[in-house]
């Protein structure tokens, strides 16, 4: 029965083995290339960034590639976001602003910025980028890149994870879990590889997409009444057969998502339990993993230490050794705090309890975000 003990410790080893083999394989894209790509049209969506827009438009203007145009929907903003974009064309032609509209019904905020800002765009390449995100100079060229290539078939869209800046202690907790769950589960290159729609991770923060292939699956409006918005759209570009990227964006771009705790669990809630799948059995799933994996090996560890019982204190040191290893070399690759070593067990629990308050706030039809309130999927999808 002790030898037995020791499968404790092999959920552990699994997200350990993807992440390395993903860390080796995850596309970064080439600092020169997608000279073929055609004009570049940066489009911003914006709603109360102005501690935000500044940073962005200018990070966009100053990338090494031409820049055709940088355009920033205003979403009915109350704090000055329009003004400070509009001080910012004064200086710069190829800066636009779009001032929103109210809200139409059967839409969620963002996919209806991102259609609007389409709509207005000239490029022939679409890259989206949230207003907290500032593109690094060399962030265009390497997107560019991936969507040509230059071996097989060139991409129809790229998407990127940024550079996660943190700086409160909620944010240095839950925000590197982010890196972590796209890393941990399944081989990223199948993203691009595979035709299959359920190899799919996507990130909204940075998203590049030929106009032809945006007109093609019938841009955001397909995807109007979406709160994950970023992996329905790119699901949508998957199924119909358009070759989607999926990319390491740390030299691409930079983001701070969150700026304190109060964001950082309405955020996750907004989005999480649809971005599983909106079901309670899919969320029984991802506890039991997120628990077998990052929690199981604590106690196993400290039960073994408590008890003096070998079997169970050599399986929990390994696991919890296959946890340290992994966080460590994500905190290495990704600049991520040295703080999620010691804390990695708190993080996964103060996840899963965000987890369980974002189906909570679904199944209460109040899903809460910028000031907007959306029922759940079901109940949009239905009405």
């Amino acid at each position: 029965m002790s030898d037995r003990l020791w499968t404790l410790a092999l959920p552990a080893a699994l997200p350990l083995g993807l992440t390395l083999l993903n860390l080796a394989t995850w596309p970064r894209g080439r600092t020169r290339g997608g000279t073929k790509a055609g004009k570049v049209s940066v489009l911003i969506p914006a709603r109360n960034e102005a501690h935000n827009i500044e940073r962005a438009v200018q990070a966009a203007l100053a990338c090494q590639d031409n820049v055709h145009e940088v355009v920033v929907y205003d979403d009915q903003s109350t704090d000055g976001t329009g003004d400070r974009v509009l001080a910012l064309a004064a200086t710069d032609p190829r800066v636009r602003l779009v001032r929103g509209a109210p809200l139409p019904d059967g839409w969620i905020g963002k996919p209806h910025a991102c259609h609007q800002l389409a709509l207005a765009a000239t490029g022939d390449v679409f890259f989206f980028i949230d207003a907290d995100t500032a593109l690094e100079p060399e962030g265009i060229a390497r997107v560019l890149s991936l969507l040509e290539p230059g071996r097989g078939a060139k991409a129809d869209a790229v998407t990127a994870v940024p550079r996660q800046d943190v700086e409160t202690f909620a944010e240095r907790l839950i925000v590197p879990l982010l890196i972590l769950t796209y890393t941990s589960w399944f081989p990223l290159v199948l993203v691009s590889l595979s035709r299959d729609p359920r190899f799919l991770a996507a990130n909204g923060q940075v998203l590049a997409v030929r106009r032809t292939a945006y007109q093609a699956i019938g841009g955001f409006e397909s995807v109007r009444q979406e709160l994950v918005d970023d992996m329905a759209f790119c699901r949508r570009l998957k199924v119909s057969g358009h070759r989607l990227v999926f990319a390491d964006g740390f030299r691409i771009a930079r983001c701070r998502m969150y700026t304190g705790p109060q964001q950082v669990w309405e955020g996750f809630s907004k989005n999480l339990y649809e971005g599983i799948g909106a079901t309670p059995f899919a969320l029984a799933i991802v506890v039991a993993l997120y628990s077998a994996c990052f929690i199981l090996p604590y106690l196993a560890l400290a039960i073994g230490l408590a008890q003096n019982h070998a079997s169970l204190l050599g399986a929990g040191a390994l696991g919890v050794a296959c946890n340290v290893v992994l966080r460590t070399l994500l905190a290495a690759r990704f600049a991520q705090p040295v703080s999620g070593l010691l804390l990695h067990p708190i993080s996964i629990l103060g996840l899963l309890a965000i987890a369980f308050n974002s189906m909570r706030w679904s199944l209460q039809n109040r899903l809460n975000w910028r000031g907007r309130t959306y029922a759940s999927r079901r109940e949009r999808l239905a009405s």
